[in-house]
């Protein structure tokens, strides 16, 4: 069977006030993080630039196949980010993913 890429998107909005330290550490902490773990791939960090959403951010990221991407959300780093940041500092959030139409 070939590997299907896998495009991981979560939009969230941030319990910190916009442009504030928190705010710009929690972003810089979590792509530092994120960004690190094995088979994450094309990590991006997106502002939302509509005034019709109400989700401020989006990370996206690329898996070269589901197993990569499981892998990635078991990942003692992926685990301990939600736990001790995402729980706490993400007010609301979607996620979505996507793959080769």
């Amino acid at each position: 069977m070939t590997a299907v890429p896998i495009r991981h998107t979560v939009v969230f909005r941030l319990v910190h006030e916009p442009g504030s330290a928190a705010e710009s550490e929690f972003l810089r902490s979590a792509a530092e993080t994120l960004a690190a773990i094995d088979g994450v791939a094309e990590f991006e960090v997106n502002r939302q630039i509509s005034a019709k959403a109400d989700l401020d951010w989006q990370f996206s990221m690329v898996f070269a196949d589901q197993s990569g991407y499981d892998a990635y959300n078991a990942h003692p780093a992926h685990v301990a980010f939600v736990e001790s940041r995402w729980k706490t500092e993400v007010a609301a959030f979607q996620e979505y993913d996507f793959t080769a139409g």
